[in-house]
């Protein structure tokens, strides 16, 4: 506390209630010399090195790869093993929800035939087969 007030002080002869400024050259300071052989630490705690403050984030990023990267890469691997998979006479499912069967599969696309009984057939890519409903 640099300067203060006392606010309030009674003087016992004429009851009178005065006020004084309080600063630093009012006051006494004692101060004592830290013992070096002392067990008891007396300086300020020592600073996180840039290393321990580091710690949180690369762990955040860890985290974060894990999510965004990894997990889509997994699906799209089991995507492409599925597609890799289909044959001739498997039941699928496209992902805009039409059910047919495999006629023929190619890099690039997928012949589908949708109604057995006007012979319709659509060639999607290989990419839009979301699942396989059977397998034959």
């Amino acid at each position: 506390m640099e300067n203060g007030l006392i606010l309030a002080a009674a003087d016992q002869n004429s009851q009178v209630i005065v006020a004084e400024p309080i600063s630093k050259s009012n006051t006494t300071a004692i101060t004592k010399q830290a013992d070096p052989n002392s067990a008891v630490p007396t300086g300020a705690p020592k600073p996180n090195t840039t290393w321990q403050q580091m710690i949180p984030i690369v762990l955040i990023f860890v985290i974060l790869y894990f999510l965004m990267f990894r997990s889509p890469k997994k699906q799209r691997q089991q995507q492409e093993q599925m597609v890799k998979s289909l044959k001739k006479n498997d039941r699928v499912q496209t992902v805009g929800g039409i059910l047919g069967t495999v006629l023929e599969v190619t890099d690039t696309e997928v012949t589908l035939k949708v109604d057995e009984s006007n012979n319709t057939k659509i060639k999607v890519l290989p990419t839009s087969i979301s699942k396989v409903i059977e397998q034959k």
